[in-house]
C-alpha cells in the first residue's frame, strides 16, 4: 500500500465527515493537491510521516517548491481532511462539554494533536528543565519549536500585496486559511466559539505550546488588549466554564504586556506553575467582605485574592487595578504617569482551587529612564545576555521562554568553563568569569552549574520587573500602596 493509499485510508477512519463512500472523492482530492507521480514511499504509518511523504511527493512532482512556506501550507490541507468542519466540531465539543468539561477539552486536545495542529514534533525540541532560586522551582525552557523564517519567503512576501486579511494572527479568520509567504498556514485551524459577557469568543490552542494544554481565548472582535472590570469578569467566566484550566491576561500596555497587543485574547491551559505554588507572605484586608487578600513571596509584586462570590472577587481586583492606575511612589521610581502618558496596568491570572476562586494580581509599570532605556521594571542590562525580551504572563508566573540562541551559545560557554577551545559570545564572558570564580567546575557538574546560573539569572530578571523590592524598602513602599486603596 502507498503513503497515498495509507493516507486515503486514515482519512476515512478519522473523525472527519468523510466516510467509505467518499474514498475515491478523497483519493482524488489529494492527487490533485500532490500529483499523479510515484508516491514517496514510508515506513512509517503514522498520519504525520504520511503527511511527510505526501509532501516530498509534491515537491517530486513539482507541484510545490521546497520551501518551508510552500511545504507548510500543503502539509495542512492535507491535515485539514482528517479534521472535522468547524460546525461538526463545535457540536461535538459542546456535546462532549454535557459531559464534563474536561471530556470537552481533551476530546478538542487530542485532535488538535493529531492532525499536527499543535506541532508537538517541534514542542518536543524544546530545552526545558527546573531551576532552585529563593522563589522555590523555577521552570527554564529554550524555546526551539518555532521554525526560523525562510530567507526566500522574507524576500517574497516583501512584494506581495497587503490587503489586511485576516487582521492579525488571533483573528477568527484564520480559521480555515490556506496562509501565503510570510503568513502562517491555518488550513486545519479549528476554533470553538464560547459566549464571554454576552459577547462571542473563540478557544483554540497555541500551535507552539509553552506548557500543557496551552491555550488562546480570543475575542470576535479585532479590538485592542485592555484590563478593565469586564476582563476580570471574563477571566472568571473562563474559570467557571473550565474549572480544569487557569487563564490569565496579559497587560495591555507595550513593554509589560505581550507581543500581540491588537487583539484582545487571554491565555490558559492545564498547568500548574511556579506562582500557583507560591505562599502568601502577609495578609492584607481590602475591606470587600468575603474575600481574603494577600501578597505573594513572588519576585514581581503580586496580590492573591480568594473567594467564592465572584462579584466581591471582581470588585477586589478593580480596587486593586483602579488605584494602581493613579498610585506613584518616587521613591521607589513608581509612578502613573510621566508627560501624561500613563504607565501602570496589572496581569491578572484566575483559577480555582476546589471550591475557592483564586485571582493573582501583578503590578506592572513599563517607564523607561537613561539609566534603564530597556524600561526601568524590566531585565536589566547585565541579565540581557539570557533575556532581554519582556516578561509576558507566562514569564510572570516562573516559566522562562529563552531565544533558542542560548542552546548554542551556552554549549560554547560550557567550552569556555572547562578551557576547553570555544568561540563563547563576548556578552556573555563576565556571567562566565563570575561563575569560573564560584564553582569548582568538572566536565561532570558543568552542565549543573550553568543551569543553575541560568535559573538564578530568571529569579534576577522577575525581580528586575518587580516593581516593590524584597527588601525593607520594597516592602514599606508595598504596605503604603495597600495603605492607599483604602483613602
Amino acid at each position: 500500500m502507498t503513503s497515498l493509499d495509507q493516507f486515503v485510508t486514515a482519512v476515512i477512519a478519522s473523525p472527519s465527515q468523510y466516510t467509505e463512500l467518499d474514498r475515491i472523492y478523497v483519493h482524488n482530492r489529494i492527487l490533485g493537491l500532490v500529483g499523479e507521480g510515484e508516491p514517496v514511499v514510508t515506513t512509517d504509518d503514522q498520519l504525520t510521516s504520511l503527511t511527510d511523504a505526501l509532501v516530498k511527493t509534491a515537491i517530486q512532482n513539482s507541484k510545490i517548491e521546497a520551501t518551508q512556506s510552500d511545504e507548510d501550507i500543503l502539509a495542512d490541507q492535507l491535515m485539514d481532511l482528517v479534521t472535522p468542519l468547524p460546525s461538526v466540531l463545535n457540536q461535538r465539543f459542546w456535546d462532549k462539554y454535557q459531559v464534563s468539561p474536561q471530556a470537552a477539552t481533551d476530546y478538542f486536545f487530542n485532535l488538535s494533536k493529531a492532525n499536527d495542529y499543535i506541532k508537538t514534533r517541534a514542542i518536543a525540541k524544546n530545552v526545558v528543565f527546573p531551576a532552585k532560586t529563593p522563589f522555590g522551582d523555577l521552570e527554564i525552557t529554550i524555546n526551539l519549536s518555532k521554525p526560523e523564517k525562510d530567507p526566500k519567503a522574507i524576500a517574497a512576501a516583501r512584494n506581495q500585496p497587503q490587503d489586511g486579511y485576516p487582521l492579525c494572527q488571533l483573528c477568527m479568520q484564520n480559521e480555515g486559511y490556506l496562509g501565503r509567504l510570510g503568513y502562517p498556514a491555518r488550513s486545519n485551524h479549528r476554533i470553538i466559539r464560547l459566549t464571554l459577557g454576552g459577547n462571542t469568543w473563540g478557544f483554540q490552542y497555541s500551535p507552539y505550546a509553552y506548557f500543557n494544554e496551552h491555550s488562546i481565548f480570543l475575542d470576535q472582535e479585532h479590538r485592542p488588549m485592555v484590563i478593565n472590570r469586564q476582563t476580570f469578569t471574563n477571566l472568571l467566566e473562563i474559570v467557571q466554564q473550565f474549572p480544569h484550566y487557569f487563564v490569565g491576561s496579559n497587560a495591555d500596555l507595550p513593554i509589560v504586556g505581550g507581543s500581540m497587543l491588537s487583539h484582545e485574547h487571554y491565555q490558559g491551559g492545564r498547568h500548574e506553575f511556579p506562582m500557583m505554588k507560591a505562599p502568601i507572605a502577609r495578609t492584607i484586608e481590602l475591606g470587600i467582605a468575603g474575600v481574603k487578600a494577600g501578597i505573594v513571596k513572588w519576585p514581581m509584586s503580586t496580590i492573591r485574592l480568594t473567594s467564592q462570590d465572584l462579584v466581591a472577587l471582581t470588585d477586589a481586583a478593580v480596587k486593586i487595578h483602579e488605584t494602581w492606575m493613579n498610585y506613584s511612589d518616587e521613591s521607589v521610581d513608581v509612578r502613573a504617569y510621566t508627560d501624561g502618558i500613563r504607565h501602570h496596568t496589572t496581569t491578572p491570572i484566575a483559577r480555582k482551587v476546589g471550591d475557592d476562586y483564586v485571582l493573582d494580581i501583578v503590578l506592572r509599570d513599563n517607564q523607561t529612564s537613561a539609566e534603564f532605556p530597556d524600561g526601568i521594571f524590566h531585565p536589566h542590562q547585565d541579565v540581557q545576555h539570557i533575556k532581554k525580551e519582556n516578561i509576558g504572563l507566562i514569564e510572570v508566573m516562573g516559566r522562562a521562554i529563552l531565544p533558542a540562541r542560548l542552546k548554542t551559545e551556552l554549549a560554547e560557554v560550557s567550552k569556555y568553563l572547562l578551557d576547553q577551545p570555544n568561540q563563547m559570545v563576548a556578552m556573555h564572558q563576565a556571567w562566565a568569569d563570575q561563575l569560573k570564580a564560584t564553582n569548582d567546575i568538572t566536565a561532570d557538574n558543568v552542565t549543573t552549574v550553568i543551569d543553575t546560573a541560568v535559573g538564578n539569572v530568571f529569579a534576577r530578571v522577575l525581580a528586575d520587573a518587580g516593581v516593590f523590592k524584597w527588601d525593607a524598602t520594597g516592602e514599606a513602599a508595598f504596605d503604603r500602596f495597600v495603605t492607599a486603596m483604602h483613602e
